[in-house]
């Protein structure tokens, strides 16, 4: 089944190498601190529709939302959802790019990004300075209120790694710069995660044989988005 190995759902409760959290928001000041970031603010990213500014409010929000969720609790009769399957939930990863599902969190952040280059940095300093405390006191699961469900803490972490590396890069792309080199620690969460998703998405056989045989490759997508 995708999404899981001999019938266990992928997790990482219990698991994860929390402290990849907060290694992988360092990596973060550079390039959202960047000249080039900056210059290039209100220019349309590699997104279509989104700004530079945009994207990187959208990027900083991850540590910024995981500080305030970690410290909310939510609902007590929240279901919880796995980590692959939680994703049935989230509107947008099915609708097309100009629906409203996906064009109302471009215009948010657009808006939000309006505020400016040095409030993002601000965020980002700001939640990286509050980062470690609301890991290190977080609870067993953290309540996701715009899927109205609860998961595994580890598990909502691996999510808002997979956003910081997958908008890090959008973001380098949109300037011209090198990506962050994120750990090995950071990206095999990521990958396995975005592996699962691909699969469910694009179906086993097109995931396992591009990644595993260049001869019978896809010649389409096997994108997880």
């Amino acid at each position: 089944m995708c999404g899981n190995v001999a019938g266990m759902p992928l997790t990482f409760a219990g698991t994860l190498d929390r402290s990849a959290v907060i290694a992988a928001v360092d990596q973060l000041t550079d390039l959202v601190g960047s000249a080039e970031v900056d210059d290039a603010w209100d220019r349309e990213s590699a997104l279509p529709g989104m700004t530079v500014g945009g994207l990187a409010r959208h990027l900083v929000s991850q540590p910024e939302c995981a500080v305030e969720f970690l410290a909310t609790p939510g609902p007590p009769d929240a279901q919880m959802m796995t980590l692959v399957g939680h994703y049935e939930r989230v509107d947008w990863l099915h609708a097309p790019v100009d629906a409203p599902e996906n064009t109302s969190i471009r215009d948010d952040f657009n808006q939000m990004g309006s505020a400016g280059h040095a409030e993002s940095v601000e965020v980002l300093a700001r939640a990286r300075k509050q980062l470690g405390a609301a890991i290190d006191s977080a609870g067993p699961t953290t309540y996701v209120p715009w899927q109205d469900c609860a998961l595994p803490t580890d598990d909502f972490l691996v999510v808002r790694l997979m956003e910081i590396v997958v908008h890090a890069d959008d973001l380098a792309y949109s300037v011209d710069v090198a990506a962050p080199a994120f750990s090995p620690e950071v990206l095999e969460p990521v990958f396995a995660l975005l592996t699962a998703l691909a699969a469910r998405r694009r179906g086993q056989d097109e995931v396992l044989r591009t990644l595993s045989r260049h001869e019978r490759r896809s010649a389409g997508s096997i994108s997880a988005f």
